[in-house]
């Protein structure tokens, strides 16, 4: 089977023989994926919508593969025992959703080795968290797929460190590795925050006057990480 770029990044951190659970898994393309590439021993698929679930269940049965890959109706890791998985894979959320899941079973999050997570919005949210909860931020991934950035963090547990505030935003490990995709991605941000000063500059409150000046520093913040891919 052939994914998206978006989900071979995720597919791609995926250590080898490993046993992992795909939370809000959708088509369960990923637990296919690696058990048809003999990456993982066992796949868990989740999902909280049972339309979505019984779809999943009938694709891996016209595969086979009912005996490789679990499928679990749930929310978060409600569906996943301690010690039963080694990494977690939760794609395609918004990084507060992925946080809480993390927060919420943290008896099942302390047994699991690698985390894998997608966040579609608020990821300096989520670093934020990992770095604040003993997650070690080893590697991570841009990907363009229509027009879209995705960022992919791969952790353990374990310290981070983090210099700079911006680099909540914008991973310290692409600017390091001076990622391809990374100038644009920088560029697309300071363009969306342009935006937004031009809608709030004629407002004359407290409020936006804040707002305007917080979004003047951001993008300030953005220009030095150009400065120092370019440099």
């Amino acid at each position: 089977m052939k994914l998206s770029n978006r989900l071979m990044a995720i597919a791609n951190f995926v250590p080898k023989n490993s046993i992992v659970a795909d939370i809000g898994t959708d088509h369960g393309y990923i637990p296919v994926y690696l058990i048809e590439n003999s990456i993982s021993k066992k796949a868990i698929g989740t999902d909280i919508s049972k339309g979505s679930l019984d779809k999943i269940i009938e694709y891996i049965k016209t595969l086979n593969l009912e005996d490789k890959i679990d499928t679990r109706l749930g929310d978060g890791l409600e569906v996943i025992k301690p010690f039963e998985i080694d990494t977690l894979i939760i794609a395609g959320m918004g990084g507060l959703l992925i946080r809480d899941i993390l927060e919420k079973n943290k008896d099942v999050t302390e047994t699991i080795v690698n985390f894998i997570l997608q966040p579609m919005v608020a990821a300096k949210e989520l670093r934020e968290y990992l770095v604040e909860n003993n997650f070690k931020i080893l590697k991570e991934e841009l990907v363009k797929e229509e027009n879209k950035y995705y960022e992919i963090i791969f952790a353990k547990k374990g310290k981070s460190y983090i210099e700079k505030e911006i680099h909540y935003e914008i991973s310290p490990l692409l600017i390091k590795e001076k990622h391809p995709f990374l100038k644009e991605f920088i560029q697309f941000r300071m363009m969306e925050l342009n935006k937004i000063l031009e809608e709030i500059k004629d407002v004359n409150t407290e409020k936006s006057k804040e707002r305007y000046l917080e979004v003047m520093n951001k993008i300030k913040d953005y220009k030095g990480v150009l400065e120092e891919i370019e440099g």
